[in-house]
């Protein structure tokens, strides 16, 4: 009897066994039927979607781009506009100051060397300065054929240090 006992538990166990496993399988089946069912579904919502959306973005691209270009274009136009005002200030400032005779004197005497009558001025001069370089006069080369100023100055150019 023991061993009939356990002949049908063993049977039963594996009857149960395959049955939960068809149950499981079932239920698989059906909730990936399901899932399908749901993402065809859903699918064509979100690709709906995003075609929506994409058509929304491309339409709104070039505006956008207009308004931001715009944008900077202003901010550029108003630092412009404030660096003018700044300019015209100091403008107007020195042209108050060139009023005062006492200023337009001081630049006188500054950049033109005036003096007033009496004075003595002196220039000194420092021995270590090279002197200015001489600047062509268009005179300097003119006992030559003009051809040989040419090729002066293209030799001149392959020597660069000198």
């Amino acid at each position: 009897m023991a061993g009939s006992r356990d002949r049908f538990s063993t049977f039963s166990t594996a009857t149960r066994l395959k049955q939960l496993g068809e149950r499981t399988a079932a239920h698989v089946y059906r909730s990936q039927s399901r899932r399908q069912v749901r993402r065809s579904r859903l699918t064509g919502r979100a690709a709906l979607l995003v075609l929506v959306l994409c058509t929304l973005v491309v339409a709104l691209a070039y505006p956008m781009r207009q308004y931001v270009s715009q944008r900077s274009e202003i901010a550029e136009q108003q630092r412009a506009a404030a660096a003018a005002r700044d300019r015209l200030e100091r403008l107007r400032d020195e042209k108050a100051r060139w009023q005062d005779d006492s200023y337009a004197e001081q630049q006188a005497r500054k950049h033109l060397h005036f003096l007033r009558p009496g004075e003595i001025s002196y220039i000194m001069s420092d021995p270590g300065a090279q002197p200015p370089e001489a600047h062509r006069t268009g005179h300097a080369g003119s006992d030559r054929p003009w051809y040989s100023n040419v090729w002066d100055g293209v030799d001149k150019a392959d020597r660069p240090g000198e």
